[in-house]
Order: C-alpha cells, then sequence, then structure tokens
C-alpha cells in the first residue's frame, strides 16, 4: 500500500547525487575550490573540505581531478569571485524549499532559480521565509545488515543526535555537524557501509504530499538542480511513497 515516509525524501536526494554525474562533478568541484579557499587545503584542518572530499570519492571522482579544485583553491587565486548565497520558497502543496548555490553573478543565478521555480509551480519566497523550517545536521544512511542494536548502540554512546531505521533495513543516523566526520569512521571501523553520509539542512518536520504533488515537486526539484549554480536542493517535501 503506498503512503508517505521522509526515506522518500531521502532516497530523493540520493538519487539526485546520483544522477548526470557530469554535472555533480563540476558541482563539486566548485565546492571543493571555495572550501580551499576559505579554510586552506588540508583535510586535517579544515572539516567541511574533509566531508567534501568524501562526497567526492562516493560518486568516484578521479582523485587528480579532485587534487587539482583544491589545489586551485589553497592559491587563493580560482574562485576568487565565487559567493555561497541560500534561496528559499515554496512548492507545490506548500512544502518548503532550500536552495544552495555557488554563484559569480547574483542577478543570473536569482533570475535562473525564479524561472525554475515559476515554471515548476512554485514561489520564489524572501529570506528567512522557510529558513527557520530546516537545521544543519550531519546525516548517515547506512545498510544494517540486520545489525539495527549494533547501529543503536554505537550511535547512543558516541553522542548521535537520533536514530531511526526503515523497513527496507536501512538506518538514518542524525549527528550534529561537530561530530558527523567521527561517528561517520566509527560505523565505517565497525564495518557499516554508508548509503549517504553528508552535512544537510534537514527539515524540522515533513510535510505530506499527494501523488500529484510529488510528482510536480519532482520535476521542480530537478529544475532547480540542474542549474549550474546550484549546489544542494532541500525540501520537507514528504513525496507519496511507491507501493511495494
Amino acid at each position: 500500500m503506498a503512503g508517505h515516509s521522509k526515506w522518500s525524501n531521502i532516497k530523493h536526494r540520493k538519487a539526485g547525487q546520483d544522477a548526470k554525474r557530469a554535472k555533480v562533478f563540476t558541482k563539486i568541484i566548485r565546492e571543493l575550490t571555495i572550501a580551499a579557499r576559505d579554510g586552506g587545503g588540508s583535510v586535517d584542518d579544515n572539516p567541511g573540505l574533509r566531508n567534501l572530499v568524501d562526497k567526492a570519492k562516493a560518486v568516484q571522482m578521479p582523485r587528480d581531478t579532485l587534487e587539482r579544485a583544491i589545489a586551485r583553491g589553497a592559491g587563493g587565486q580560482e574562485g576568487a569571485d565565487l559567493v555561497a548565497l541560500t534561496y528559499e520558497g515554496y512548492g507545490p502543496g506548500g512544502v518548503a524549499i532550500l536552495v544552495e548555490t555557488m554563484t559569480d553573478n547574483r542577478n543570473r543565478t536569482v533570475a535562473e532559480i525564479r524561472h525554475a521555480f515559476s515554471k515548476g509551480g512554485g514561489n520564489l519566497g524572501t529570506d528567512g521565509s522557510v529558513a527557520y523550517l530546516f537545521s544543519k545536521k550531519g546525516q548517515l544512511l547506512l545498510e544494517s545488515g540486520g545489525a539495527e542494536d549494533s547501529i543503536m548502540d554505537i550511535a547512543i554512546e558516541a553522542g548521535a543526535e537520533d536514530v531511526d531505521s526503515a523497513e527496507d533495513g536501512t538506518v538514518e543516523v542524525i549527528t550534529s555537524p561537530e561530530d558527523f566526520q567521527e561517528i561517520k569512521e566509527l560505523f565505517l571501523q565497525a564495518g557499516f557501509k554508508t548509503i549517504m553520509a553528508e552535512i544537510a539542512m534537514l527539515p524540522h518536520t515533513y510535510t505530506d504530499l499527494s501523488e500529484e504533488n510529488s510528482t510536480k515537486l519532482l520535476i521542480l526539484l530537478e529544475l532547480l538542480e540542474d542549474i549550474d549554480d546550484v549546489t544542494n536542493v532541500y525540501t520537507n517535501g514528504n513525496f507519496m511513497a511507491e507501493s511495494p
């Protein structure tokens, strides 16, 4: 029977990260360059860069491509004009949407984002209109292998903020951004496989969508993700889950 679950939201984000690999590479290269520019090129001293390196490895970015992006940023020249901006808006069914970007042309970026919202049946909002509905958190999606209790024990001992399991055998662990890397390493050392591991803007609550609005929201999110300047898109929409 079809129903709602935040897992549908998580799976959409994972699918979006895996799709259009060439474009994903371009976006991550930009993020790596800026992280190295702002915080230095050492992953040991720059936690944000370390998370992005893991993100790049997860999509199988070639090592030399990754290292060149970091070197360019650490050199202080590449990406000097890029700034990180977040846009807020509403999608079908009134769901909240956050759009993170890196751009060297604010006018171009906001015009493209406004056009995507309009074309996708949403509306671009003002600063602060939906940001309060999200918080920055570390998020791990693990394959439990039937060992949910072990995951729970590790998470509690390490100080994770929340643990939630799904019927498909996956377990979500939420951490503070500061504890994310350490807790992720603990699970890797314990032999668990991470399906997704990132620092993300997670919604406090989810809004259930009809099947029609689920389809419309997916189209809008794809329009936004297809914009070159967009690095991440988050929503509190609960897509209508498919029947098993």
